[in-house]
């Protein structure tokens, strides 16, 4: 299972990637936002220097919701590196330029999917990525758990080559789950990458070790 670290933080992903197990970066307007970056050309830049710092696929999302708008903002933002997926939302425009995308080999990361039927959709029209919204999910009394098992038995059975990357992760226990699964890829804060790190009897073998290192160099 691939890593993605889903932010627009270049020192987060320069963290991220060098624990050595970064595979790529998700990022969206919200994202962005939050980092301060505003207007077009300064956002256009920090893609390019994501896609600096990563060696691998970095989601750069469209803002427009019309077919004529995806396709202009897509094939900018796909020439703006290699790296690049463009990001489209899951509705009907969203399919058509998915479908277009692909057919012009122009990589693609559907997204704001929330049911089985548009994972099959996503699909058809020939998606490089399905993002399925755990987090989003569990807001709502719904396991996103079961969704993202329910798309992978779909896709296997159909063998369908849109891999499932399960976003809105929240915590360790999404991202452990996602993989027990059959997702594909997750995408998550750093906070919940680093979290698999930690386990209490960890740090007390670690800190018997030294201990004992002490004691016999003493």
């Amino acid at each position: 299972m691939k890593f993605f670290i889903d932010t627009a933080n270049l020192a987060q992903i320069k963290e991220a990637n060098d624990l050595g197990i970064l595979d790529g970066v998700t990022t969206n307007p919200s994202l962005m936002a939050k980092e301060g970056i505003k207007g077009e050309t300064a956002i256009l830049q920090h893609y390019v220097d994501i896609c600096n710092i990563v060696d691998g696929d970095v989601s750069a999302e469209v803002i427009s919701t019309d077919y004529a708008g995806m396709i202009i903002e897509g094939e900018k933002l796909a020439a703006l590196h290699n790296n690049i997926v463009v990001k489209i939302p899951m509705i009907k425009d969203g399919i058509k330029a998915i479908k277009y995308f692909t057919s012009k080999g122009i990589r693609t990361n559907c997204t704001l999917v929330f049911g089985a039927g548009q994972a099959i959709l996503a699909a058809k029209a020939g998606a490089t990525y399905l993002s399925p919204f755990v987090g989003r999910l569990d807001d709502i009394s719904y396991d996103g758990m079961d969704l993202i098992a329910q798309i992978a038995h779909i896709y296997s059975v159909q063998g369908y080559e849109t891999q499932i990357l399960a976003a809105s992760i929240r915590n360790p226990m999404h991202i452990i789950k996602s993989a027990e699964v059959g997702a594909h890829v997750i995408t998550s804060p750093l906070e919940s990458i680093l979290a698999l790190l930690k386990h209490p009897l960890t740090d007390i073998g670690l800190e018997k070790f030294l201990a004992d290192h002490k004691k016999s160099n003493a």
